[in-house]
């Protein structure tokens, strides 16, 4: 096990290509063998891995969307006078999509020239991308928008329900888009007939989740255990009930990662500790046994055999699972 101890809170926790880096508060780039990049003029507020997976494409408060690689970092977007509030990137594209206010942009890893602004009625919460690349799902108040990536004059498709929605997530195949609400429950809308899907039941607010196991299954935070939604069939989790894996009555789950197709699920908690679980298998691993401040920077690598976390203090670790 690798340990760290940052003096800025960590906003997020990710692995690129050569291992885990870590997005910071002080808008500094962490790599794993400790190299850094002191990249932003303020906080880093959202950061995703570039689609090339060498480095990571951080948004800041400073209205700047940077590149970082060892040794190196470049501006690729601006926004004037406003903080970038999301960002997700596409592999399957070259396309980096990010929120600034009302406003969805998007740009071209690989066209310094392509750029792409869409406007909405509210403040975009959430950024995502379908599996291609084509497409990309906003959260806002209301519901969600759908938008094709590349496309410059357009209105989008509008899937609506009442009330904030504060994140979003495209199921692997494509057919399912699912937000996180600001009430402490789940929304989504299978797209081919726009059928609501409501996923409540929650004691507190759902800050994560990431789909597994060849997206048969949806994990999330906000509740005492990893809750697990079923989407194997072409109805998802409609007419289903929820399961719970590792419920702990004492604290509640902040985080949780994966890294489809595997799975591997990991759960960052609110008491400081972190597991590992296969939800096809019995008991869980604790990466990080001993508790402390809360968890709140979660990741698993792409082949599921790592782990890195981060938690309220700035001590942070990346272990094998």
């Amino acid at each position: 096990m690798t340990q760290f101890s940052f003096d800025a809170q960590v906003t997020s926790a990710h692995f690129d290509s050569s291992g885990a880096v870590f997005a910071l508060g002080d808008g500094s780039v962490r790599f794993e063998d400790r190299t850094f990049d002191a990249v932003h003029d303020g906080a880093i507020l959202c950061a995703v891995v570039h689609p090339s997976g060498d480095g990571l494409v951080t948004g800041g408060d400073d209205g700047r969307v940077i590149w970082s690689r060892k040794g190196e970092a470049g501006v690729l977007a601006t926004a004037k006078g406003q903080w970038i509030d999301a960002i997700d990137a596409s592999p399957e594209s070259n396309l980096i999509a990010f929120s600034a206010g009302k406003t969805l942009s998007v740009i071209d890893a690989t066209d310094a020239g392509f750029r792409r602004d869409f406007a909405h009625e509210r403040t975009v919460s959430g950024v995502a991308f379908d599996p291609k690349g084509r497409k990309i799902a906003t959260s806002t108040y209301g519901g969600a928008c759908l938008w094709f990536a590349r496309i410059a004059d357009q209105k989008p498709t509008k899937l609506v329900w009442a009330g904030s929605h504060t994140g979003v997530a495209f199921s692997p195949d494509g057919a399912f888009v699912v937000t996180m609400m600001q009430d402490a429950q789940l929304h989504g809308w299978r797209l081919k007939d726009a059928k609501n899907m409501r996923m409540g039941g929650y004691p507190s607010k759902i800050r994560s989740v990431g789909f597994l196991n060849k997206g048969r299954l949806l994990a999330t935070s906000g509740a005492q255990g990893a809750v697990l939604w079923p989407f194997e069939s072409s109805n998802g989790p409609m007419g289903r009930e929820a399961s719970e894996i590792g419920y702990d009555d004492t604290t509640l789950l902040n985080l949780v990662a994966t890294a489809n197709p595997h799975g591997a699920l990991a759960a960052g908690l609110a008491d400081g500790r972190v597991w590992v679980a296969d939800p096809a298998a019995h008991g869980l691993n604790f990466i990080k046994a001993e508790k402390g401040a809360p968890i709140v920077a979660l990741a698993v690598s792409p082949d599921a055999t790592r782990i890195a976390w981060a938690d309220e203090d700035g001590q942070a670790g990346v272990a094998d699972i």
